[in-house]
């Protein structure tokens, strides 16, 4: 029923994204408002499944519940990964803000992924990872790749203002058909890859000797969805740039009310995280409505400002 009720909630809040602003019928402008709300809910719906799978996975493994893509680094590393791709693509002479075709997603991929093994690799204390230590690199990681995103920045002429928006945290107007089938792939092959190793995903969420005495190669395992999990983040990236509290937020609220089985997880945190995602551009649209000069709020700010009082009360709730 979970599950059902999130479905549910994702379309309704799809369609009040889609109305917000005037239908439109008139004067032909149906299809513009379909080519371009049709979008705008594509891409967050894209981005809050990433985000919310790719942060199930990493607290699933990790055995870690403040595991998440924003506080261990990969979002910061895969916005990198993109600077850097714009920055290689200004010195070809391709612009100053366009890394072109699937080119950001390789790069954000690789720089997801990199800081991921940074992170994990720098917390382990005789071949544990002990969860302190975990968040502690994470942040710091985050906070280097943050240094040389503002430092590609000021490489380029025009001080990085035309690249900012690839990063804002909002989601982008000028996405591409190719990224969107990107990311959708990507979380297409991620969740399915999960949910055919549920089993040994349910046993990795044990002590590591108990999963291992199940017979599950743990290192296979852990490689395969720190893998996806960079990969999901990277996506999401390249779409809106980088998001916080809903790779943290939505698994706990699915964990909550469905339990922590992978196939239920993996599911309700795609669910929930478009709807968080989708949820928030509504009341972005809404703000805009509301101001119409005061310009465009970035999503990430909606995000923190609802997903740090709900992540309190999940906690509180938890503990109770």
């Amino acid at each position: 029923m979970t599950l059902v009720g999130l479905a549910i909630c994702v379309v309704l809040l799809a369609a009040g994204r889609m109305l917000i602003g005037g239908v439109g019928f008139e004067g032909g402008q149906w299809d513009v408002i379909v080519e371009l709300r049709g979008l705008k809910v594509a891409t967050a719906v894209l981005t809050g499944a990433s985000l919310a799978l790719a942060g199930a996975l990493l607290q699933g493994l990790l055995r870690n519940p403040l595991a998440s893509p924003d506080l261990l680094g990969l979002a910061s590393g895969a916005g990198l990964g993109v600077m850097c791709a714009v920055y290689a693509g200004y010195l070809a002479g391709a612009g100053l803000a366009d890394p072109g075709g699937i080119g950001a997603t390789g790069a954000a991929i690789v720089g997801a992924c990199g800081s991921l093994a940074i992170v994990y690799l720098a917390s382990q204390r005789r071949w544990f990872v002990e969860p302190v230590t975990l968040i502690l690199v994470g942040v710091i990681v985050g906070v280097m790749c943050a240094g040389g995103i503002t430092l590609l920045k000021h490489l380029m002429p025009d001080q990085g203002v035309a690249a900012a928006r690839l990063l804002t945290g909002a989601l982008r107007d000028d996405v591409r058909g190719v990224h969107l089938l990107t990311t959708g792939a990507l979380l297409v092959v991620c969740a399915a890859v999960s949910l055919a190793m549920h089993r040994w995903l349910d046993a990795c969420s044990l002590s590591e000797d108990e999963a291992r005495s199940v017979g599950v190669p743990v290192g296979l395992v852990r490689v395969v969805q720190f893998a996806c999990a960079g990969a999901l983040t990277a996506g999401s990236v390249v779409l809106a740039g980088p998001i916080g509290f809903v790779g943290l937020v939505a698994p706990h609220m699915v964990r909550l009310c469905a339990g922590p089985g992978t196939r239920v997880m993996v599911v309700g945190s795609m669910l929930c995280g478009a709807a968080m995602v989708v949820g928030a551009d509504c009341l972005v649209a809404l703000v805009r409505e509301w101001q119409p000069g005061m310009g465009r709020l970035p999503l990430s700010v909606v995000t923190a400002l609802i997903g740090g009082p709900v992540f309190v009360w999940l906690l509180r709730r938890a503990d109770a």
